[in-house]
């Protein structure tokens, strides 16, 4: 593998440091925790757009079945624009839409991606994101351009997307179907976002968590290296 970062320390000390006593596995969400997301971004841009009654439709918190079917796959880009299309009352484009909705995706800071490749060595490390797959697109296309890499898949032991896996967080199924797939004990598994529904289902089923808070962020409250 072409490792495009430099070097960190082996081991990591932070705040949390003692919840990784005995941990294992580590599971990732992405939006808030690798990647850094605006959910304001989206619901302005819409708003921009002629739609109203944005943040009835969607936020951080609460989505609309249509959100939640395009996050489970059970519905495709083209259908998902065609729904936001009549939601308007403007005429809007297909490219309209996209730009719109991918507005929520910020970057991918440098130093999270090297805390990953260095976790690699020490723990089985897993995605677990409720995306789509309009997002997919885009974050990749933002990945290689931050640091060449096509996709995620080179972070981690496996990447479970809810579009393809046909769940989403906070449905226990999902955490479940991760852990067995991959024969992970819940009591040596660790497992962070910064959604307080998905923290609380993944406790439902005995795995370590930790809540990145507003304002919290992997590299500086978390994992830090060892001097």
């Amino acid at each position: 593998m072409i490792n495009c970062f430099s070097c960190l320390e082996c081991c990591f000390f932070g705040l949390y440091f003692h919840i990784m006593q005995g941990i294992k596995h580590i599971i990732f969400d992405l939006g808030g925790v690798i990647l850094n997301i605006d959910y304001k971004r989206p619901i302005e841009a819409f708003k921009k757009l002629g739609i109203q009654d944005v943040e009835g439709l969607y936020s951080k918190q609460n989505q609309v079945e249509l959100f939640d079917l395009l996050e489970t796959g059970k519905i495709d880009e083209a259908e998902f624009v065609k729904q936001i299309q009549q939601k308007s009352n403007v005429e809007l484009s297909h490219l309209d839409i996209i730009t719109a909705w991918n507005s929520i995706l910020l970057d991918f800071p440098l130093r999270r991606l090297q805390i990953l490749q260095q976790l690699q060595l020490h723990y089985s490390i897993f995605l677990l994101s409720n995306t789509n797959e309009i997002h997919e697109k885009a974050f990749n296309d933002l990945l290689k351009t931050t640091c060449g890499y096509p996709n995620l898949g080179v972070f981690f032991d496996k990447v479970y997307l809810s579009h393809r896996v046909g769940l989403r967080k906070p449905n226990p199924a999902i955490f479940q179907l991760v852990l067995d797939e991959n024969n992970l004990d819940p009591k040596e598994t660790l497992f962070i976002d910064d959604s307080p529904q998905h923290i609380e289902a993944a406790k439902l089923l005995h795995i370590h968590t930790i809540h990145m808070k507003d304002g919290m962020t992997m590299e500086h409250d978390i994992f830090l290296p060892k001097n």
